[in-house]
C-alpha cells in the first residue's frame, strides 16, 4: 500500500472516530482543531474542515444543533488565526529561521523567500487573509506572516471574521446537507482547496511576472530577444509571425485590447459555458436540477422568525423596486457631478440588458417555481433564471468597477466586498423564501456575468479606439501618489 493510501486510511479512521465520540466533545473538537490550525500548525496534518463537516454530519444525525456546531467552528477560525498572527509578531523569525531555516539549502535563501511572503501579504493584506482561510496551506501560514508583516491587527481581524465566519458555517451547513455521504464531501472540499492554492499561487506568479516587466522592461526585453533567436523560436516567430504577434499583443498590460480584454473574455466564456450547463440541465431535469429539491427542503427546515425578517429585507435588494431607483440616483450623479456619460450608458446598458436577457430565458425555458407550501410571500412568472441574482450583479458588478476606478487598493476592496456580499445574500434570500431554486440563482449570476463581460469587452475595444470612457485605464487608476513615486523613478 502506497503512503498516501495508507495515511487516506488513517485519516479516515480518525473522522470515525470522531462521529463516534460524546456530542459535547465532538462540538468542542470543532472548535479546537480550527483554532489549532494557525497557532499550532496543526492544519498541516488534519485539516479544519473535516472537523467542522463532521460537526455538520453530527447535526444532521440530531446529535448536536447545528448552530452550536456553526458557532464553534466560527470562533475557532478566528481566535486561531488570531494567536498565530500574535506568534508570527512576537517569535516569527525566530522560529522560522531556527528550525527550518537552518537547513543547508533553505538558509541560504530564507530571507530572500521570507521577505517576499512579507511583500505579498502586505501587498494583500485583506484578500491574503480572507482566501487563505480556504486553503489549507495558506490557512496554516497567511496568519503568521501577517503578524510579522506588521499588519494592523484591526485590518486583519475584519478579513479574519468574514473568512472565519464564511468558513466556519458553510462547512457546517455542508456536513449537515451531507449527512451518511460525508466522506464523499470530505473529498470535494479538498479538492476545491487545492484548486483554490493553486489558483492563487498561479496568480502570485502572473503578478510577479508583471509586476516585474513594468519595473525591468528593458532587461525583460533584451531576454526575450535573445531567447527568440534560439532556433526553433525563431522557426516558429518566421513560419507563424501573425500568430506569435497575436498572442503577444493579447497578454499586453498596456494596451485595453490586452490582457484586460483576454481575462475579460475568458470570464466572459467561462459564464456562458456555466449558463449553458445549468439551462441544459434545468430544461432536462438532470444534476443540477436533481439537486435542487434536497437544498430547498433543507433550507425550509432550517427557518427561523428572525432569519425571515433579514431574509425578507435582504431580497429587496435585488428587486426592480430597488434597483432601479437607486440607478436612477447614481446616473444623475454621474451626469450631473461628473459629466461622465460613457460610465452612466455602461450602467445603464447593464441593468436594462439583464433585465430583457432574462425575460427572455423564463419565457423560453418556462421553469415552474417550488411549491406554494414552501413560499414566503408571492411570486409569479418563471424560475429560471433569477431575476434578483441577474440584476443585482449586473447592475451591483458594474457599479463597483465604475466607483472604484480611482481608487486606492483598500477602497476598491471595501467597494467590491460589499457589492459581493450584497449580491450572495440577495441570492441567498430567494432560496430561503422559496421563490426560487438554487439552480435559479447560478443561473442569475452565470447569466449577469455573462452580460457584464460583453459589455466591457466593447468598452475595452471602444476605449482602444480612442472611444473615451471613464472606466479609467490601469495607469490612469492608480493614486497620484503612486504616479508622482513612478514619475521619479523614470526620471
Amino acid at each position: 500500500m502506497s503512503v498516501v493510501g495508507h495515511w487516506t486510511g488513517v485519516l479516515a479512521g480518525f473522522t470515525d472516530r470522531i462521529l463516534a465520540l460524546p456530542t459535547w466533545l465532538e462540538v468542542g473538537l470543532v472548535f479546537l482543531i480550527p483554532a489549532l490550525e494557525a497557532s499550532a500548525f496543526v492544519g498541516f496534518i488534519f485539516p479544519g474542515e473535516i472537523a467542522v463537516i463532521l460537526g455538520g454530519v453530527a447535526a444532521s444525525q440530531g446529535r448536536a444543533p447545528l448552530w452550536a456546531v456553526m458557532v464553534a467552528a466560527v470562533l475557532g477560525a478566528i481566535i486561531g488565526d488570531s494567536v498565530g498572527y500574535l506568534i508570527g509578531k512576537r517569535w516569527g523569525d525566530h522560529l522560522l529561521k531556527g528550525t527550518i531555516g537552518r537547513l543547508p539549502i533553505i538558509r541560504k535563501h530564507i530571507d530572500e523567500h521570507l521577505k517576499s511572503a512579507r511583500a505579498y501579504v502586505l501587498r494583500r493584506k485583506g484578500s491574503a487573509v480572507f482566501f487563505g482561510r480556504f486553503t489549507a496551506a495558506l490557512r496554516v501560514l497567511v496568519p503568521g506572516l501577517a503578524g510579522m508583516s506588521d499588519v494592523h491587527y484591526p485590518s486583519f481581524l475584519l478579513y479574519n471574521v468574514m473568512g472565519g465566519v464564511l468558513w466556519g458555517a458553510g462547512f457546517a451547513v455542508l456536513g449537515d446537507l451531507a449527512g451518511a455521504s460525508y466522506k464523499h464531501v470530505e473529498k470535494i472540499a479538498g479538492r476545491i482547496g487545492l484548486l483554490l492554492l493553486v489558483l492563487i499561487v498561479l496568480g502570485v506568479v502572473l503578478s510577479r511576472v508583471l509586476r516585474r516587466q513594468r519595473l525591468r522592461s528593458a532587461r525583460l526585453a533584451a531576454f526575450g530577444d535573445r531567447l527568440a533567436a534560439l532556433p526553433p523560436l525563431h522557426w516558429t516567430r518566421r513560419r507563424y509571425s501573425r500568430q506569435v504577434a497575436w498572442l503577444r499583443a493579447r497578454l499586453d498590460t498596456t494596451d485595453p485590447r490586452g490582457f484586460a480584454l483576454t481575462l475579460t473574455v475568458a470570464i466572459g466564456a467561462l459564464a456562458v459555458w456555466a449558463f449553458a450547463g445549468l439551462t441544459q440541465d434545468v430544461v432536462g431535469h438532470d444534476e443540477a436540477a436533481l439537486v435542487d429539491p434536497h437544498v430547498l427542503r433543507w433550507v425550509a427546515s432550517h427557518r427561523t422568525d428572525w432569519l425571515t425578517s433579514v431574509m425578507k429585507a435582504v431580497t429587496r435588494l435585488g428587486s426592480t423596486a430597488v434597483i432601479v431607483p437607486l440607478f436612477v440616483i447614481v446616473i444623475s450623479v454621474l451626469v450631473i457631478r461628473r459629466r461622465d456619460w460613457w460610465s452612466s450608458a455602461l450602467l445603464a446598458l447593464a441593468v436594462t440588458g439583464a433585465m430583457g436577457l432574462y425575460n427572455i430565458v423564463k419565457g423560453a425555458v418556462g421553469r415552474v417555481r417550488p411549491p406554494r407550501g414552501l413560499w414566503i410571500g408571492h411570486y409569479g412568472g418563471g424560475s429560471f433564471p433569477s431575476g434578483h441574482a441577474s440584476q443585482s450583479i449586473a447592475f451591483l458588478g458594474m457599479l463597483a468597477i465604475v466607483l472604484s476606478a480611482g481608487r486606492s487598493g483598500k477602497s476598491r476592496a471595501v467597494i467590491w466586498t460589499g457589492a459581493v456580499l450584497v449580491v450572495v445574500m440577495v441570492g441567498a434570500s430567494r432560496v430561503y423564501l422559496g421563490a426560487h431554486w438554487l439552480s435559479d440563482i447560478l443561473g442569475g449570476w452565470a447569466l449577469g456575468v455573462a452580460w457584464l463581460s460583453v459589455l466591457l469587452v466593447v468598452h475595452f475595444l471602444t476605449s482602444a479606439r480612442g472611444g473615451g470612457g471613464s472606466v479609467r485605464s490601469e495607469r490612469e487608476e492608480e493614486p497620484a501618489s503612486t504616479r508622482r513615486r513612478t514619475n521619479r523613478r523614470a526620471a
